[in-house]
């Protein structure tokens, strides 16, 4: 297939991200490889749909409901405009230093080392000293907001994988008491970087102080990327998801819809809004109605409620051990 005209983020040895994640490499190898490729000088690009992704699309609705347990207004939930001020400030700040050089860094320094060695509960328990500031919906800890995700989810009598995905979901927030720079790099909506940020994603209008907004490549609907070249080939901003989703993919036996569920559950702006279908392929079809499905545990199990962290724990210490195989998991 031609390359003329599109810009891609592929080179000889592989898709750019592939290398990222298999070989770690400085930041300077990986910004002269991203000049070498794509320099200066290329075509603007072609705004053109995927008529087979868009097809399958129309006959598909996001799952917004409640689930059977879950008898919640969704009207209640991801009200931006009466968030408080902590919400607006933890945006604008994550939306103007989600760089393409940051998230780089951020995956070098992942590959690095290792920032601690802990069972999952005891991290668990670790994030009952969080509070997550991009969230207008709760003010309770996370481990009281795992255990609320999960009793729903097995409340509904889901999968046991399923179950063990609404306990760990966000447990990748962990990351903040470790080499964060603050909430900004680890919660809050997520969103692709390397092309056009979607004005689908909450408070777009706070990208204006992002650098990669006005870029001659990062700004373009494709930026980096081809059309339909998956979400698997897409560089999703760095925080919890990713950072979790690696963690899970390399250190426990969870199926690739867990996997899907860690990684893509706050890109609120595809799951939700409908937003980068073009950057879609057929497997991702498939793995945005499983994310959906999560999404409403995730989104509609928050409450004032809080269950028995001692009650619970002979339980889900039984479902962890289940899934991932070592104990001391390596963080």
């Amino acid at each position: 297939m031609s390359t003329k005209g599109t810009k891609v983020i592929r080179t000889k040895t592989g898709h750019l991200l592939e290398i990222t994640d298999e070989n770690v490499q400085s930041v300077n190898a990986l910004k002269s490889k991203l000049k070498r490729d794509f320099g200066n000088d290329q075509d603007p690009l072609e705004d053109a749909d995927q008529e087979h992704v868009s097809k399958k699309l129309r006959s598909q609705k996001p799952a917004q409901e409640p689930a059977g347990n879950l008898p919640i207004n969704s009207d209640d939930f991801r009200q931006y405009h009466q968030a408080k001020s902590r919400v607006r400030d933890f945006y604008k700040e994550q939306h103007e230093k989600q760089t393409m050089a940051f998230n780089l860094q951020a995956r070098v320094n992942f590959k690095t080392k290792t920032r601690a060695k802990m069972t999952i509960w005891g991290a668990l328990c670790k994030l009952s000293m969080l509070i997550d500031d991009s969230d207008p919906d709760t003010e309770l800890s996370q481990i009281d907001h795992a255990l609320q995700t999960a009793e729903a989810i097995r409340a509904d009598g889901m999968p046991r994988w399923m179950q063990l995905v609404g306990l760990i979901h966000d447990l990748g927030k962990i990351l903040y008491f470790f080499d964060s720079e603050g909430q900004w790099d680890v919660v809050g909506d997520t969103f692709p970087i390397g092309c056009q940020f979607a004005d689908e994603i909450i408070f777009q209008e706070f990208f204006e102080g992002n650098p990669d907004n006005s870029h001659p490549i990062y700004s373009t609907k494709l930026g980096i990327y081809e059309k339909g070249c998956g979400l698997g080939s897409v560089m999703i901003s760095w925080g919890h998801d990713e950072y979790m989703y690696y963690i899970a993919k390399s250190q426990s036996t969870l199926n690739e819809k867990a996997l899907a569920m860690i990684r893509y559950h706050s890109f609120y702006p595809w799951h939700r809004e409908g937003a980068y279908r073009y950057l879609m392929n057929d497997k991702d079809l498939e793995m945005l109605q499983e994310v959906q499905a999560f999404n409403k545990y995730d989104l509609y199990s928050k409450s004032l409620t809080r269950h028995s962290v001692k009650e619970l724990e002979p339980y889900y210490l039984e479902l962890i051990d289940e899934f991932f195989p070592v104990k001391y998991i390596e963080f």
